[in-house]
């Protein structure tokens, strides 16, 4: 089971196709920290985090955590123990991170990508996930869908679903 990107503005799995947006600076198979761009690949996919103060328990075969106030996902290329990894945010952390519980409503459905996860190489880019978006504006290096179209896609996809971006 393989949901696909071909292009930069259609996702595809089986046969349906969702609009999405994809990082401001295209595609790469070379990505980096910070440079805007979604990584070329085929990869799987991690759990399905909700904001369940904003919506249900969605219907899916995914694994689902609900997002916490302290949540946050490392994106600190000077913390080798935490880059790439959800984190609980402190006062005391130091390191930089991308909150998980926002203000605006990309990250009321989130699925992580598991690209660079096993052996992580500091630098290589973090927080890559596929979340929601109101307009498709372009995204950081993320996979962007509307809240409807999300919320179909992962009534579809189960664990073992890998996603392919050529």
């Amino acid at each position: 089971m393989l949901i696909t990107l071909k292009n930069k503005g259609t996702l595809n799995y089986k046969n349906f196709f969702f609009r999405c947006a994809i990082g401001k600076n295209g595609l790469t198979s070379n990505k980096k920290e910070g440079d805007k761009k979604t990584p070329k690949g085929t990869f799987n996919l991690d759990k399905l985090y909700y904001r369940k103060d904003r919506l249900k328990k969605p219907k899916t075969k995914l694994k689902c955590t609900p997002i916490i106030k302290k949540m946050g996902w490392c994106d600190d290329i000077n913390s080798k123990k935490n880059y790439n990894k959800l984190i609980n945010i402190n006062k005391k952390n130091k390191i930089k991170y991308e909150k998980m519980y926002r203000r605006d409503n990309n990250y009321d459905l989130v699925i992580p990508i598991k690209f660079n996860f096993k052996k992580t190489k500091l630098g290589k880019g973090s927080a890559i996930f596929i979340h929601v978006t109101k307009n498709y504006k372009p995204t950081e290096g993320c996979i962007a869908l509307k809240k409807s179209d999300l919320l179909i896609l992962i009534k579809l996809i189960n664990k073992n679903t890998k996603i392919q971006i050529t």
